[in-house]
């Protein structure tokens, strides 16, 4: 653990990966690599800064920011257009230029210096048509996965890496898999040393969540400044699910994967909160009011948009039996934990999650 780059070093999974592993490894030279085009992200450097982290201004999509980095032992590739509208409503060249080309000059990067890589991919790989012939019933609160199902990768646990991939799944999700692809060709050919995490839902404090990514946040902010909401597609009663993932959560499990590369090498698996720590939106908005006090306006919306997704949990059986690792982290105390940051920095959020 003496060269730890984590390429997205300032978003918000990247910017606390860094944190978490330069606390676990003081002695480690921990470098935060990112272009800071996110809004938010600008106001991790202080915290990279005090922590000991150093900072490099650079682009994944220009392989010469590279060269002033130096020998790495390992890297975390969390730098990515997170959005699953990105590219339909917009230019698909920054999507396709970060996610796609960005990973080859990571890849490069890392076979040059022989460094072990932690690919972070995406539940969003799935097809999203599939996903909606997952048989289910529904209860009050939320939709439900049946455990009779006739898709292979699919149980009452939820989605495994076995389900099938044919389909279409967002651009976004295109860009990831198709990484995933080259991953797997890198390993073969070149010696590539990688496990890639197709992660869930993933939050927690100090993300700048948006209706298309960071929803967890963005709910608890509509809430926290008493704004409006909406329940989009499935009849707008708010009952899709999904399931979410603590950052920390996150870092014990590639911390286990950085100490352990020979066992975990090649392999995909899929990561999330499970159906333990999975909610409906819903659930989340009882969650939201009963932290913060406010009743807000949540709007039905019933038609369902394109892309959209009925329930999505993460079966963890997979790295659970290679690694042990299980996520700790319950919803409730994620909420918890995001309403105390949101009310401890309202000031400086205000202007980006209002």
């Amino acid at each position: 653990m003496h060269n730890i780059l984590i390429v997205g070093g300032c978003g918000f999974v990247g910017s606390n990966l860094c944190l978490y592993f330069k606390s676990a490894y003081p002695q480690s030279r921990v470098i935060a690599f990112d272009n800071l085009k996110r809004r938010g992200s600008e106001l991790n450097l202080i915290r990279l800064k005090n922590a000991g982290i150093i900072f490099i201004h650079g682009d994944i999509r220009n392989k010469e920011d590279f060269d002033e980095i130096g020998k790495v032992d390992f890297i975390i590739e969390s730098a990515a257009e997170p959005s699953v509208l990105a590219g339909i409503n917009s230019s698909q060249d920054y999507l396709i230029n970060t996610n796609l080309l960005g990973t080859i000059n990571c890849l490069n990067f890392a076979v040059k210096h022989n460094a072990g890589i932690v690919f972070l991919s995406t539940s969003r790989i799935y097809p999203f048509g599939l996903l909606d012939e997952v048989s289910f019933y529904e209860n009050d609160s939320r939709f439900c996965i049946s455990q009779d199902q006739k898709i292979r990768g699919v149980s009452s646990k939820g989605i495994s890496t076995d389900f099938p991939l044919d389909g279409p799944r967002s651009l976004y999700g295109c860009t990831k898999l198709a990484s995933e692809l080259l991953i797997t060709e890198y390993i073969e050919f070149l010696g590539l040393k990688a496990v890639v995490n197709r992660c869930g839902v993933l939050t927690g404090p100090w993300q700048m969540g948006k209706i298309d990514q960071g929803v967890i946040v963005l709910w608890m902010a509509r809430h926290f400044w008493k704004k409006d909401l909406s329940y989009n597609g499935y009849g707008g009663t708010g009952k899709q699910v999904r399931d979410i993932l603590h950052i920390h959560d996150l870092f014990r499990l590639v911390n286990w994967q950085m100490n352990n590369f020979n066992e975990v090498n090649g392999r995909v698996f899929n990561v999330g909160g499970g159906t333990e720590c999975s909610v409906s939106l819903n659930e989340l908005t009882s969650l939201c009011q009963e932290l913060t006090k406010n009743k807000i306006n949540i709007f039905p919306v019933p038609e369902n948009r394109k892309a959209d997704v009925r329930i999505y949990i993460t079966d963890n059986s997979e790295v659970t039996a290679q690694t042990g690792w299980k996520p700790e982290y319950t919803k409730e105390t994620i909420l918890s934990e995001i309403y105390e940051w949101i009310k401890l920095h309202q000031d400086e959020l205000k202007p980006i999650l209002n």
